[in-house]
């Protein structure tokens, strides 16, 4: 396995020892800068290529990414409701990314989305959808809206505010 980044590993020493010991580790004493700062976190987990979990927060709602990396990937790990809990004997199979989002910023137009660059939130009331970018098999604007909208149960005849944001992707 090629050398993780900071963040990574910090995402995989937290599923590694919530999954077998059912703990909650401490964010490190010494943090990158990464970690220090305040933002939005996706975990995502991934088997042999294919998703096993992916929970995040679009806004921050931890103190610094060290402790929202350490709340979302036990979460992607253990509540995503798609898929049952990580066993023991998954950890070393698992793929893990980490995902900083940039502050969401309003668009008016598909013009203004580039699935590869931005990911994209669809909005209508309490509704709320969420697309990571550059993800596979999503090329276009109106593929990435679908998903989202899909997601936040929104129809497509629904007027909905739709949001961008930038990631930082780290593995």
């Amino acid at each position: 396995m090629a050398q993780e980044h900071p963040l990574v590993q910090l995402a995989r020493r937290t599923i590694e020892k919530f999954v077998r010991d059912g703990e909650v580790i401490s964010p490190p004493s010494e943090r990158t800068l990464e970690m220090e700062q305040q933002a939005g976190v996706f975990v995502s987990l991934h088997k042999r290529g294919a998703l096993r979990g992916c929970i995040g927060t679009i806004e921050p709602a931890q103190p610094n990414v060290a402790q929202e990396i350490i709340h979302n990937a036990i979460s992607a790990a253990t509540r995503d409701p798609r898929f049952p809990p990580v066993r023991p004997d998954e950890l070393d199979d698992l793929e893990i990314s980490t995902d900083v989002l940039s502050e969401p910023e309003m668009i008016t137009s598909l013009d203004e989305l580039d699935p590869k660059r931005y990911g994209v939130i669809v909005e209508k009331g309490y509704r709320r959808g969420l697309l990571l970018p550059n993800l596979g098999g999503v090329d276009t604007a109106e593929k990435q809206i679908d998903i989202a909208l899909r997601k936040a149960w929104i129809s497509k005849d629904e007027e909905y505010e739709i949001q961008r944001f930038e990631v930082v992707r780290y593995h």
